[in-house]
This record gives structure tokens, C-alpha cells and sequence, in this order.
């Protein structure tokens, strides 16, 4: 069967779109890999120099496209290409799992003070955790991404964690998942009952390596 002129046209305009929509995922996937190697080095750094690794885990997300559309929808925004870039910046993600709260911090600063690196916001729920108890410290910073067509600054969301705080996050998504958002107030008790048992975890297991590893603190002078 022959395609008509005018479906050809809209055939090639809409490959057209899909194919920018897959150049701007790209570009968004390659700051995020730049985030994670800069994670992984201070992570072998620490392993091999100071015999300390105060990152337990690093993940990486990429949204995919039918989340982006659903959050262009569920925000009321136009769905052209400049809105997207600034309006939603959790396109690309990474977590960084650590050890203790001030594992959290100590990682935040060494990696927004990096040259290269630009903060954009910084949202911390360890210092004002929200309503329902979760915790965690989230930065959108930008980073640079070299390409052949010359340089661009992409935003990333990182979420700093400790242990506690994760499992804690992971579990409250399931739930809210489950439930469909709707979860009944018995649980949401709960939850909030169990961040509450996190956060004192945290303060105790801090307190406790503090003491097995009395001696001058780590002290980073240049990164």
C-alpha cells in the first residue's frame, strides 16, 4: 500500500520528534554518567587512601519516556522541548547510599565543590524531614557533557541517603505503590512510626563507630 504525501509528512515528523526525544535522553544519560564516575572515584579514593569507603551503594535512573509525558501531563506544562529541559529535572538520577548522616554531607560537599560542578537546588529532608518521616538530602546540580557538536550543561538529581534512610524509602514506595497512593492510616502511622526508629538507628550507629574509631577525623583539603 502507497503512503500519501501528506503521510509521508507527518511520518517524517514524527520520526523527527522521536529521534530529538532520543538525543535529548542521550545527552541526559551522559551526565549521569559523568555524576557516577565522579562518585566512583571519591568512592576508591577513600578505599585506597584513607581505608575508609563511606559509600555503601550508587544507582543510577534514567527516565523513561512515557514518565517524562506523564509528568509533563500531571504538571500542566507544554510538551515542547525547552520546557521539558526546565521545568523536570529528575530526568536523570543518582543515589548515592551511605553510611551515616554525616557521610551525607561530607559526600554533598565534595562533590558540589568540584570546579566543573553547579548547584541548582538543594532540598534537605535530614535537617526538615517531611510529614511523613522520609529523610534524605536531594541536589540538582549541573555538569558538563562534552559532545562532538561542542559542550552542554545537563541537570541531574543526586539523593544522598543513609542505609536506614533507604530501606526505610524503599519500603514506603511499595507501599504507596500497592495501595495505589490511597494507603490507609494505619500504615501511614506505622511508617512514619518506623522513620522515626530509623532516624534514631542512624544517631546510635553513628555514636558507636564514633567511639570504635576514636582518633583525628578525616580531613579533605583538595578534591
Amino acid at each position: 500500500m502507497e503512503i500519501s504525501p501528506v503521510d509521508k509528512a507527518t511520518l517524517a515528523q514524527a520520526r523527527d520528534l522521536r529521534d530529538r526525544f532520543e538525543r535529548m535522553l542521550r545527552e541526559y544519560e551522559f551526565g549521569m554518567r559523568e555524576v557516577e564516575t565522579k562518585i566512583t572515584i571519591l568512592r576508591d579514593e577513600f578505599t585506597h587512601l584513607h581505608a575508609y569507603n563511606p559509600i555503601e551503594h550508587v544507582k543510577v535512573r534514567l527516565k523513561s519516556a512515557d514518565s517524562i509525558v506523564e509528568k509533563v501531563v500531571r504538571k500542566g506544562l507544554d510538551g515542547d522541548f525547552d520546557t521539558i529541559r526546565r521545568e523536570i529535572t529528575d530526568i536523570a538520577g543518582v543515589r548515592v547510599t551511605c553510611s551515616f548522616v554525616a557521610d551525607v554531607y561530607l559526600l554533598f560537599e565534595l562533590l558540589t565543590q568540584q570546579d566543573d560542578v553547579s548547584v541548582r537546588v538543594v532540598k534537605d529532608y535530614i535537617a526538615s524531614p517531611k510529614p511523613n518521616g522520609y529523610k534524605s538530602l536531594h541536589a540538582i546540580i549541573e555538569v558538563p557533557v562534552y559532545l562532538s557538536t561542542g559542550t552542554i550543561r545537563v541537570p541531574v538529581e543526586v539523593q544522598f541517603r543513609t542505609i536506614a534512610m533507604d530501606f526505610w524509602a524503599s519500603l514506603e514506595h511499595k507501599i504507596h505503590y500497592k495501595f495505589a497512593g490511597s494507603v490507609p492510616p494505619r500504615l501511614v502511622q506505622q511508617l512514619t512510626d518506623a522513620a522515626s526508629a530509623a532516624s534514631q538507628l542512624d544517631a546510635q550507629m553513628e555514636q558507636l563507630h564514633r567511639e570504635a574509631h576514636a582518633g583525628p577525623d578525616i580531613h579533605i583539603v583538595d578534591v
